[in-house]
């Protein structure tokens, strides 16, 4: 790999912990010589702070107020005409909600292949991308023999890594035309928890918890540990205990946490397909023959309304809380 463009990613003016993920991609997939792009797109005044000391040679910066929220057609446009000029032998972004939309139109722009929630990458005579299927039953492995590519890679996969490069800074003119359909407002709810595709540690519940109002416990868990998030299966939130924003599956938000655990939750398939990357997995159920079992690496067979105290008690212990 000569040169790679990573697709940087920005909410109301501030870069999103998954740019620096996105740059610490590309450069796995840059060899030691070649050289890691970066593009950042939003309004004006926009920082590029921290991006040359995680693996940016270079950054290209398109700033417009008018890009400020996520403008499909005029993102897709701007990458793709920075990847040409470029001859990138990959385009690598975060598999987002606003990547998952703006990866299939930089590639269709480009004509190149698209890999997308990638988990692993590799180099073997091309581009080796690896990727759950079949709601996270499998895993595929695909050879990228196209010249160029353009890969999207699931959050909390690829480690933010300090690799200090030049870091030059250069502005690119906005597109002219943001394109037919147009942007103007993002309702989002009011949250001050972390986002579960986005925290390092997520804690989730399920049926097991009889109730909505025990959630406490496992918000109890979440505030001991001080850097997670609460989740949720989807029969919790489809009866209303839980928002939807909580649910982790494979109609929920897919988490990659470096600990997740499993509380009063069987299992299905469909749950499984959210959190199987996850790289701790720890599981409590009463039923020892619960299905989270076969994919957590700690089971805990026994009565969550005893254990989850006692484990929250104990972490503060070690964090001195």
């Amino acid at each position: 790999m000569s040169a790679i463009l990573a697709v940087l990613e920005q909410r109301d003016g501030k870069l999103r912990g998954v740019s620096f993920e996105a740059l610490a991609a590309a450069r796995l997939l840059a060899d030691p010589s070649g050289t890691v792009d970066a593009v950042l797109i939003g309004p004006g005044g926009i920082s590029t702070d921290g991006l040359a000391a995680h693996g940016a040679d270079r950054v290209f910066v398109i700033a417009d107020d008018r890009l400020r929220l996520y403008q499909a057609s005029a993102y897709a446009e701007a990458v793709a005409e920075r990847a040409k000029a470029g001859a990138y032998s990959a385009v690598v972004l975060a598999a987002t909600a606003q990547g998952r939309d703006l990866g299939p139109r930089i590639a269709a722009r480009l004509g190149v292949p698209l890999l997308a929630d990638v988990t692993a990458l590799a180099l073997d005579q091309g581009v080796v991308a690896t990727r759950p299927v079949y709601s996270g039953k499998a895993l595929s492995r695909t050879r990228v023999t196209a010249p160029s590519c353009v890969v999207s890679v699931r959050p909390n996969v690829f480690a933010a890594v300090a690799s200090a490069k030049a870091g030059t800074v250069t502005p690119v003119p906005a597109p002219a035309d943001p394109g037919r359909a147009k942007t103007t407002q993002v309702k989002a709810p009011e949250r001050t928890a972390l986002d579960v595709a986005e925290a390092a540690i997520v804690v989730a519940g399920g049926r097991g918890l009889k109730e909505p109002a025990n959630f406490k416990l496992l918000e109890d868990l979440a505030a001991a540990f001080g850097n997670a998030a609460v989740g949720a299966s989807r029969a919790v939130v489809d009866a209303g205990w839980r928002s939807h924003a909580d649910q982790v599956g494979q109609t929920g938000k897919t988490v990659s946490p470096s600990l997740y655990f499993a509380i009063g939750i069987s299992g299905a398939v469909q749950h499984l397909a959210g959190m199987r990357t996850a790289k701790v997995i720890v599981a409590i159920n009463r039923d020892k023959d619960a299905p989270i079992f076969k994919v957590a690496d700690y089971g805990i067979v026994g009565d969550l309304f005893e254990i989850v105290p006692r484990l929250t008690e104990e972490i503060k212990k070690l964090r001195g809380a």
